[in-house]
């Protein structure tokens, strides 16, 4: 996996990314859907909360195109 830019995170979705054990966010960044490409990594990417789970937003690292993903928190 590569990381072209360090993330961004609001203060809330900081604190909810900080909890979830290191193998577990490296399994999520890798396994985001991507509608050009199928399953890709997601890079360049920042975290909001959006109703309260975490939102992740970023890039392709294949196509380079617009991808997300939903953390549900329990």
């Amino acid at each position: 996996m590569t990381v072209d830019s360090l993330p961004t995170f609001t203060p809330l979705a900081a604190k909810l990314w900080a909890v979830i054990p290191s193998d577990s966010r490296k399994k999520l960044l890798c396994n985001v859907y991507c509608r050009r490409c199928g399953m890709t990594t997601i890079t360049n990417f920042s975290g909001a909360v959006m109703s309260g789970d975490l939102l992740l937003v970023g890039k392709c690292a294949e196509c380079h195109g617009d991808v997300a993903r939903l953390i549900e928190s329990n």
